[in-house]
């Protein structure tokens, strides 16, 4: 039986790396070690795997050899009761009471207002002046994500909620900022200037925020509205319970920050990968100019070269760089390898989406190999997989799409800097170093466009 090989340096240099600089560590030590190999990070030692069939091996195994042990970094984020937190028959359950809001026939309600949310946005650039890409696709899907869970147009309530929400995000984003999630240590309120202890009043005051708009809904129970506040209030499992206000508020933790940060963040990256690759650029705008004005959501959706671009840039650069943690309850084998019960395995997304002998030129930006190969769910991974893949894909994949179609058909942009942008902690994601700076030309006809005058990678 093989043994797991892994860095010999000390465990905090290891933790350091993983949290300052994730992709070049990961990369480094699956070139030395292989697939499969050990490394020291904030829970201890964990196995690093990366290659579709242990993926699949790992993931597909929930309940019988493999557990989902309980998430102590995002339950500091999101609560002890988020899905992402949650484990066995009560995951399962959260789950269930969930998954109508985030029914793909549900996500087509929300297109109208994707495009014109993106369209009211962007109209508030000015021409010939600069901006960050990332705060745009923030203010975009902030604004997405409340008005669709919240159902919530304009209320004093609402606008606290989103001013709360993004000094929440800045206090986590950067790599140095992050560290206070990835070091127990670090957590330590000494103080309102501290930062855990500055950290932990700004989550108070967003749970003062969100129970008070719990309370009112459900004074006010509106069985025909369609948000998913609404939905989660109704909701109700097998024995006729509902959720508990402690439930909802951890679950709308999750969706507004895991739900508008993670899309932004992919968005900017594509705008970023569009704008850098002229012939790409030309490309998406010829297949968009195929379009009748005001297309149905449903028809741009449907755009191949258009779905291609979102899914190359979430290849390239995933904003979540690993699966949730599995744990073997027993004694396994895999891939030839001995683990102990108690043995903790994460996936690697990005090494996954790295591999040369599935993605041909990987640091290259090629969203034809969307449309010249159907990957598997355990080659292509953006959201994860098995049991805990990611609740709100369908309502992310759609808003990509919506948000960059309508971008490009509306207004003429470029990139205001040529040197190439790097990946950066955010947080526990990954996002464009800088949010990627940006040049609004023109609002535009899209008959009349020409490719942006950037350098070529």
């Amino acid at each position: 039986m093989k043994l797991i090989k892994g860095p010999k340096t000390p465990p905090l240099f290891q933790r350091l790396q993983l949290v300052l600089a994730p992709l070049s560590t990961l990369e480094s030590y699956a070139k030395k070690y292989g697939d499969i190999f050990t490394m020291m990070t904030s829970v201890g030692e964990v196995v690093f795997v990366s290659s579709p069939q242990t993926l699949q091996e790992v993931l597909t195994k929930d309940n019988n050899e493999y557990e989902v042990p309980a998430n102590k970094l995002l339950q500091s984020v999101f609560g002890e009761y988020s899905i992402s937190c949650l484990e066995g028959d009560r995951h399962r359950r959260e789950r269930k009471l969930l998954m109508p809001p985030f029914h793909g026939n549900r996500m087509r309600n929300y297109g109208d207002l994707i495009c014109n949310i993106t369209k009211e946005v962007a109209s508030n650039l000015t021409v010939s002046k600069t901006f960050i890409a990332r705060k745009l696709m923030q203010e975009i899907t902030m604004q997405v994500i409340l008005q669709t869970v919240f159902g919530l147009y304009d209320s004093p309530r609402l606008s606290q909620i989103r001013s709360m929400l993004t000094d929440f995000l800045e206090l986590t984003a950067s790599p140095l900022r992050a560290s206070l999630l990835f070091f127990p240590w670090l957590q330590k309120d000494l103080g309102p200037w501290s930062p855990w202890g500055k950290y932990q009043r700004q989550q108070q005051k967003l749970n003062e925020l969100l129970y008070t708009e719990i309370a009112t809904r459900r004074s006010q129970l509106d069985p025909n509205r369609t948000d998913i506040l609404t939905l989660m209030l109704l909701a109700q499992d097998e024995e006729g319970q509902g959720m508990t206000d402690q439930e909802i508020r951890d679950e709308l933790m999750t969706l507004l920050l895991a739900g508008h940060e993670t899309t932004a963040t992919a968005l900017a990256w594509a705008v970023y990968w569009v704008h850098k690759q002229p012939q790409v650029y030309q490309k998406l705008i010829e297949e968009l100019t195929t379009l009748e004005i005001d297309a149905e959501p449903m028809t741009i959706f449907r755009l191949p070269y258009l779905t291609a671009v979102c899914q190359e840039t979430l290849r390239i650069y995933p904003v979540v760089v690993m699966t949730f943690p599995r744990r073997t309850k027993q004694p396994v084998e895999l891939q030839g390898y001995h683990l102990e019960a108690d043995t903790t395995i994460r996936g690697s997304i990005y090494l996954t989406h790295q591999r040369e002998d599935l993605y041909p030129e990987p640091k290259k930006f090629k969203p034809e190999r969307f449309l010249e190969k159907k990957f598997s769910p355990y080659e292509y991974l953006p959201f994860g997989g098995g049991s805990r893949r990611c609740l709100g894909m369908a309502l992310a994949d759609f808003e990509m799409r919506l948000v960059l179609a309508t971008l490009l058909s509306n207004f003429e942009m470029e990139l205001a800097e040529n040197q190439p942008v790097k990946p950066q902690r955010r947080g526990v994601t990954l996002g464009p170093k800088g949010g990627v700076k940006m040049l609004m030309k023109a609002k535009r006809i899209l008959s009349q466009t020409k490719p942006p005058s950037v350098a070529t990678v």
